[in-house]
């Protein structure tokens, strides 16, 4: 599987600002969501794979369930009890999640650094909370720019792969005139401001939504995602096996002290 852009240039640009995604990237929850996936399906003696799982990554809550049990359309489960058994299981485990090696940082380190930072992340604005609120040393650091898949200024129906939260964060949290349109349509300038953004992503769907935006992309999956098929014309401009492995000044960013 190739998920790395090999045409990406040998001297990466000199990065302005950083945007991150959260759920398996900064914090240990996608292990959560597949435990508790496997937990439900089991007692239909299903059980969900690392190639379903990959597509749904990244994705609208709903959009992530119809796409899980589209692979199942023997078991009687509805995509509302689904999600109501998962939100039970999950709500007990979200205020002990722990952030993923090199999350705590990084982010410690940009900020201190004064480079600006947001996060953009699929998950609804209640369960973002229920992430995060034991963990102020980390994303404390990001001072509330955070844009979540439910927020009003986020079209429902344009979640990732499509590059709209990305652009959100760049244009209303950081105030970067990054425009609004996918990077093919957009401006010159705005093409321009857009290529001095880095997001990080752990999702294929991410990853395709940071190239979409017109931004570089360092991707951080998991290792079983590797194997898993891609045939996809937005690719990563790098791929890290953890946070930890992040050079800053690869991207023109401060080095780590």
């Amino acid at each position: 599987m190739s998920v790395v852009d090999a045409s990406s240039p040998a001297s990466t640009p000199k990065v302005e600002y950083v945007i991150f995604d959260m759920d398996g990237l900064l914090i240990d929850s996608e292990r959560i969501y597949t435990d508790v996936t496997n937990n439900i399906l089991g007692k239909f003696g299903k059980k969900m794979t690392w190639d379903i799982k990959a597509g749904l990554m990244g994705k609208p809550e709903r959009q992530a369930a119809e796409h899980l049990l589209s692979f199942f359309p023997g078991i009687p489960l509805t995509i509302e009890d689904y999600l109501r058994e998962r939100d039970e299981q999950q709500d007990i485990l979200w205020p002990h999640v722990q952030p993923l090696p090199g999350a705590v940082r990084l982010v410690q380190h940009l900020h201190a650094q004064g480079i600006p930072i947001a996060v953009a992340t699929g998950t609804r604005r209640g369960k973002f909370e229920l992430k995060t609120t034991h963990l102020e040393h980390l994303f404390g650091c990001f001072e509330g720019k955070v844009v979540c898949g439910d927020d009003d200024r986020i079209d429902k129906s344009r979640g990732k792969p499509c590059p709209d939260i990305f652009l959100v964060a760049a244009r209303e949290l950081l105030g970067l005139p990054v425009g609004t349109a996918e990077v093919e349509k957009a401006g010159v300038e705005e093409r321009l401001i857009r290529a001095r953004g880095l997001v990080f992503e752990d999702a294929i769907p991410g990853v395709q939504a940071g190239k979409r935006a017109g931004m570089h992309v360092a991707w951080v999956p998991d290792s079983n995602l590797l194997d898993v098929e891609y045939s996809g014309i937005y690719k990563a401009d790098e791929i890290l096996r953890s946070l930890e492995d992040f050079e800053p000044v690869k991207w023109g960013l401060p080095p780590y002290p």
